[in-house]
C-alpha cells in the first residue's frame, strides 16, 4: 500500500519578501529606538505596552502592504505606506532621542507638547495604514472578482 503524498507548503517569494520586509522593519526599527535591547542605543523615556503595540504594528502593516503591492497589477499608495511607517516610527520613538526633532525644538518643547501626541500619531499611521490596505484590496477584487463581461454575459 502506498503512502499518501505530503502537502509542503513552500511560501512564495512575494510571502518570503513581505515577511523579510516585517521582520528587518521590526528589528531595524526596535534597534534604533531601543525597544529592542541593544549596547549601542539607550533609550532616554520609559518604554510602554503602546510603543511595543506600534513597532509590531508598524512593522506588520509594512509587511502586508509589500505582499499586497506584489499581487496588484498597478499598485498604488507608496507615498502613503512611507508616511505610515514614518508616523508609526515617531509614535514609537523616543522624542527627545531623535536628532530631527531635537535640532527644530528643544528636549523640554518635544517632552511636553510632543511626547503627549504620540499614541495619536500611532493610531494615525495604523488607521492610514489599515485604510490604505484597504483600499488596495477593494481596488484589486473589483477588476479581479467579476466574472460578467461588461454586456452582463458570463
Amino acid at each position: 500500500m502506498s503512502t499518501p503524498p505530503r502537502s509542503s507548503w513552500v511560501p512564495s517569494g512575494a510571502v518570503r519578501r513581505s515577511v523579510a520586509v516585517a521582520v528587518g522593519a521590526f528589528v531595524l526599527f526596535g534597534t534604533v529606538t531601543g525597544l529592542v535591547p541593544n549596547p549601542v542605543y539607550v533609550r532616554m523615556v520609559d518604554t510602554t505596552v503602546a510603543d511595543y503595540a506600534f513597532l509590531v504594528a508598524t512593522a506588520a502593516f509594512a509587511g502586508a502592504f509589500v505582499y499586497q503591492r506584489s499581487r496588484v497589477a498597478e499598485p498604488i499608495g507608496d507615498g502613503y505606506a512611507a508616511g505610515s511607517v514614518v508616523a508609526g516610527f515617531l509614535a514609537f520613538g523616543c522624542p527627545i532621542c531623535n536628532a530631527v526633532l531635537l535640532a527644530l525644538f528643544s528636549s523640554s518643547a518635544l517632552m511636553t507638547h510632543f511626547d503627549p501626541l504620540r499614541p495619536y500619531l500611532g493610531v494615525a499611521s495604523v488607521v492610514l495604514f489599515a485604510g490604505l490596505l484597504y483600499w488596495q484590496r477593494r481596488r484589486d477584487c473589483g477588476t479581479c472578482g467579476s466574472a460578467e463581461t461588461a454586456d452582463g454575459t458570463q
